[in-house]
């Protein structure tokens, strides 16, 4: 065993519900903590199907980084990195959550660490206290994790040459990379992959994507296909496809998503990407697990509305539902700014008519999916005389598409929510209604309920409530408001939400 190995457990980790978590080889946890074993070296996930460590052996750590900082190796069993994130990042939505999500996104890669500090709204300094403490690790050290993750994944399951991954996986030089994977999984590149060979790059990378079940898959592609934009997204029996912008370049991306009802497991989805630049592989994947609210705990939720005289019976109906994320922010906010006080279909149609004039064609269509989404500061530059809404509709959309343009609001995911939700507020024609919506969708809000909402009016006076009573009603379900929001939603017909 290595004699730099750390024997402390992390901070604010209770070891001893860990240890029962282990013993009980609970998925549920995968992703949430780490178990490392002082006696072989290596940190595994808590259900790991090896023999269980006696307590004195083992440490917890919050994050793959922080058991790799104190000297541990990932094992080659139960592969830890494999797992869903931890659905804490969006439910407390912390500065440490927050940061993690634009770790994953490649913020670090891209702008380093002073940028990371920056969007989240601390001095570098405090930020890595930060998340030392909280997640055991600074952010060189986690972006460090996320990069050896990917480059894990591209090996093992694509046949992209060595170099190709490195780059890809947002490691520096070839040398780095081989160092790296080395130190992490104690094996070479080569020893990952195989005898399989590799092959130039092409663009296209097929991953799949781990989430924990139950995953109502169909579910989420029905609400996906209802508001899908022609051009920008496409959907059939089983599958969902749409362009993405990204910080290299465009890319699309195709997504079988089946359901998947047997709870306490991990189940994975399978993303085609195919990319302009290999090196937006990183952060192509965090925004479409975003989309796939990917995180998510559903049993946590289900227990949670189990004795609820209203949403227990919908999420026995529909287990393991999920709110619908997305992949660009500024997207979303402009849609529902489309949405306001007109149909799905309405607001559909005004998106693929602005996308049609003035979002940007992909360099190779397929799957229908033709053009990217009119970015912020294309909208803004527009008459809003000569958009097809009502003129304060119209300004309403101008005024947003400046403020995110000019990045006086970022939804990234970076910022606190709640001075997001402010800023929105305080432009003319944004209501409440927009900047929940925005809120659920683009932020990731666990907890957000618009009692307003035709739909939920709707859906509570099918159920025999009053509407009236939505907000109260609302109050019982928190912290889990938007997944109530959801199931709601589900009780619609297709051409009603």
């Amino acid at each position: 065993m290595s004699p730099t190995l750390e024997t402390r457990t992390a901070p604010q980790m209770d070891g001893e519900s860990c240890y029962r978590a282990v013993k009980s080889r609970d998925r549920r946890f995968d992703g949430v903590f780490y178990t490392a074993v002082r006696t072989t070296g290596i940190y595994c996930r808590p259900s790991c199907p090896a023999r269980t460590p006696a307590f004195h052996n083992v440490t917890f750590h919050p994050s793959a980084a922080s058991a790799q900082a104190a000297g541990y190796r990932a094992c080659k069993r139960c592969l830890p990195d494999a797992t869903p994130g931890s659905p804490d990042w969006d439910v407390a939505a912390t500065a440490a959550g927050r940061a993690m999500r634009l770790i994953a996104d490649g913020v670090v890669d891209r702008e380093g660490v002073e940028g990371l500090a920056d969007r989240v709204g601390y001095t570098s300094r405090h930020l890595g206290r930060i998340l030392s403490a909280e997640l055991g690790a600074g952010p060189l050290a986690l972006a460090r994790a996320r990069r050896a993750q990917t480059a894990r994944v591209l090996i093992e399951t694509t046949d992209l040459t060595y170099a190709d991954v490195a780059f890809a996986a947002g490691f520096s030089s070839v040398r780095q990379f081989n160092e790296t994977v080395r130190e992490v999984y104690a094996s070479s590149p080569t020893d990952l992959r195989g005898r399989r060979g590799g092959r130039p790059a092409t663009g296209t990378v097929v991953m799949r994507l781990a989430v924990r079940t139950p995953y109502a898959g169909r579910a989420l592609l029905d609400f996906l296909a209802l508001r899908a934009v022609p051009g920008v997204e496409a959907a059939g029996e089983g599958w969902y496809a749409r362009t993405l912008a990204l910080p290299h370049g465009s890319g699309t991306v195709r997504l079988e998503v089946p359901d998947v009802p047997e709870p306490g497991q991990t189940a994975f989805l399978t993303a085609s990407f195919a990319l302009e630049d290999l090196r937006d592989i990183g952060a192509a994947t965090e925004r479409v697990r975003r989309l796939l609210d990917a995180d998510c705990d559903p049993v946590a939720v289900g227990d949670a509305f189990a004795g609820d005289p209203l949403i227990g019976q919908l999420v026995r109906e529909w287990p393991g539902l999920r709110v619908p994320g997305h992949v660009d922010g500024h997207e979303v906010a402009v849609r529902a700014v489309f949405g306001q006080q007109v149909s799905v279909a309405g607001a559909r149609t005004v998106a693929a008519r602005l996308t049609a004039l003035h979002g940007r064609p992909i360099a190779q269509p397929v799957d229908g999916l033709t053009h990217l989404f009119p970015d912020a500061a294309t909208l803004a530059s527009l008459d809003p005389e000569d958009l097809p809404m009502p003129r304060a509709r119209g300004r309403a959309l101008i005024a947003l598409c400046a403020a995110l343009a000019s990045g006086e609001i970022a939804l990234d995911r970076g910022p606190d929510r709640d001075d997001v939700r402010r800023a929105l507020l305080a432009l003319p024609g944004i209501g409440p209604w927009t900047a929940d919506y925005v809120a659920l969708r683009a932020l990731g809000h666990p907890d957000v309920f618009l009692p307003t909402d035709i739909g939920i009016r709707d859906a509570l006076v099918r159920l025999g409530r009053d509407p009236t009573d939505a907000a109260r009603l609302a109050d019982s379900w928190s912290p889990w408001r938007s997944y109530a929001q959801l199931y709601l939603w589900q009780t619609h017909t297709p051409k009603e939400h």
